[in-house]
């Protein structure tokens, strides 16, 4: 399964740490603790519940957080162990959410769309984001909203989000990233614009030493987030 918008390498990356997914001292550490921060920029862009297409939801981390917010949700990703996990997880608990294992353009070909829909730590593992941005702009509602998260390419998120993270501190495995694949905040809003949406708010999303806590703030040298109207 390899095409513009999925990496059959990624993909199989992920589903083997399927597994270890949920467990919040394990290789997921990072999203676990980047979680409330994101969830909650994104909560504060919203009016009111809405249904959200998460795309590359993994094993549901951010999907399930939107869902306790009393949001529908979709989650969606190809990585078909993940899905299973998400599943799993979210058995009996009441929420509105559903996973599918699937690529964004099955939902295009369907005819769907969505009034937001977020793809979080995901772009810069896609061939070709430019095209991943494409098609989640065509999957966007008249008035939708679009919310990414990624990681900058400069200097110092080579050493944090690559060194540091996946070899010194050991808190991704090796190999999670490629620096070379991060983009930058002008690359990706450039993306978005050509594919006919515009550029709204923008934050960084930043951890505390000290505490292993996340939060947003202005600086968006490592990890950001970024929204689009269309």
């Amino acid at each position: 399964m390899t095409s513009g918008t999925v990496s059959a390498e990624e993909v199989g990356k992920f589903d083997r740490l399927a597994s270890r997914w949920w467990d919040p001292n394990g290789p997921m550490k990072p999203l676990h603790r980047m979680n409330p921060a994101r969830i909650g920029w994104i909560e504060a862009l919203l009016h009111g519940p809405t249904r959200i297409l998460d795309v590359g939801c993994g094993a549901g981390l951010a999907a399930e957080a939107l869902a306790r917010k009393g949001h529908a949700v979709l989650g969606i990703d190809a990585a078909g162990e993940a899905i299973q996990a998400a599943r799993a997880h979210a058995e009996g608990q009441g929420m509105d959410l559903t996973y599918r294992a699937c690529l964004a353009e099955d939902l295009l070909s369907e005819g769907r769309s969505f009034p937001v829909i977020t793809a979080l730590e995901v772009i810069e593992h896609v061939p070709d984001p430019a095209a991943f941005v494409r098609v989640l702009a065509a999957l966007l509602e008249p008035g939708g909203v679009l919310v990414l998260s990624t990681l900058n390419r400069t200097r110092r998120s080579w050493v944090v989000g690559k060194l540091g993270a996946e070899y010194v501190l050991r808190m991704l495995p090796v190999g999670t990233h490629d620096w070379k694949a991060f983009i930058t905040p002008a690359e990706l809003a450039g993306m978005l614009r050509s594919a006919g949406l515009r550029v709204g708010l923008s934050t960084g999303l930043l951890a505390d030493p000290l505490t292993g806590q996340w939060r947003t703030g202005r600086d968006m040298a490592v990890n950001y987030m970024i929204a689009a109207v269309r």
